[in-house]
């Protein structure tokens, strides 16, 4: 059994929404990850049992490795079809926004959504959601937003409408906030769900293997630049690795070919947080992520230093200056958290 964890007044107002709704679009962040794309489509999967038009729109490319999702073809990306875009959101009787929680998140899109007459629910895992819909369902204490998602559909009595298509698609999402399950993982009921899951026919070997086992040459030979790059701090028990855009164009670099590799200092003896620096190719900025282990907040570094934030364990920001600048002022937050990190070590 689950907790009740989503309040029963925003299940009964949204299910009187969907009562009357015909035309659904479902937004959701920039630079869409695995959960983003996984709760999107498991959400589409089962409104689409519910005789819905649904669309999905999000900012920009996602990476190929999630591609192989049942109905990611499907998938507007709004810096491509905008006018397309623009119309599903001025048409729409309901948006559902998933997995961001401040309007700034999908940029561009921000004013076509704010323009539309259609009701807005968000759903979401990320600390202070704006309050940009009539109805907020915001639950950072939950892994992922797909998990979210999935709660939302079984507490609207449709447990037995979730496809196996849908299925996969929220297991993804799952999996991917997760790091496979290595993080933000320990609340028993995510196990729960999985077994749930699996009952629709699910394989989840072979999802690991569509998101984590199938990149290319390029990015292997990628991930070894990068690891002959990176600097440990064993005193802070921290470790660093950059990507700048020359390095990026020497591996032909992918949207998706870093992925994952902010986890990888995580596995050296002692190393309880770490630091990934990319130079964005879109926008002359840097995008930071940041990885932790045990109760080290890395989500205050994010926000403290980076104008960023996310989970305890997993988060993320930008900066705005140089890569030498950026390093800077991390190792400045290494000396201002050392504290909290030597305790931990």
């Amino acid at each position: 059994m689950l907790t009740k964890v989503i309040e029963q007044n925003k299940i009964d107002h949204f299910a009187k929404w969907l009562n009357h709704a015909e035309k659904i679009v479902i937004v959701s962040h920039i630079s869409p990850d695995g959960d983003a794309i996984g709760s999107s489509l498991g959400l589409k999967h089962f409104l689409e049992t519910q005789d819905k038009s649904v669309s999905i729109i999000v900012p920009n490319a996602f990476p190929d490795f999630l591609k192989w999702m049942p109905g990611s073809k499907e998938i507007f990306l709004y810096d491509r079809h905008r006018d397309i875009a623009n119309k599903l959101l001025a048409g729409a009787d309901l948006i559902c926004c998933l997995d961001f929680n401040a309007l700034n998140r999908i940029e561009a899109m921000k004013g076509a959504l704010q323009a539309s007459p259609a009701r807005k629910i968000l759903v979401d895992h990320h600390l202070h959601p704006e309050a940009f819909c009539q109805i907020i369902i915001s639950h950072p204490e939950i892994s992922s937003t797909s998990e979210l998602v999935f709660r939302l559909i079984c507490r609207l009595g449709h447990f037995d409408e979730i496809t196996k298509e849908g299925a996969e698609c929220i297991y993804t999402g799952m999996m991917t906030d997760t790091g496979g399950f290595t993080y933000n993982s320990n609340n028993r009921e995510i196990y729960f769900i999985i077994s749930e899951l699996l009952s629709k026919g699910i394989d989840k070997d072979a999802i690991y293997r569509n998101v984590y086992n199938t990149y290319s040459e390029s990015r292997l030979r990628l991930m070894g630049h990068v690891l002959t790059q990176m600097k440990v701090y064993p005193e802070h028990h921290a470790a660093m690795i950059s990507l700048t855009k020359k390095e990026q164009g020497q591996f032909n670099y992918i949207r998706g070919d870093s992925e994952g590799f902010v986890n990888i200092p995580l596995s050296i003896k002692g190393v309880i947080f770490t630091c990934f620096l990319r130079e964005d190719t879109e926008r002359p900025m840097i995008k930071i992520s940041l990885r932790s282990v045990g109760t080290f907040p890395c989500n205050k570094v994010a926000a403290e230093v980076f104008n960023g934030g996310g989970h305890l364990n997993a988060s993320g920001g930008e900066f705005y200056g140089t890569m030498e600048e950026a390093k800077q002022l991390f190792e400045k937050a290494l000396e201002k958290y050392k504290p909290l990190l030597t305790a931990k070590g």
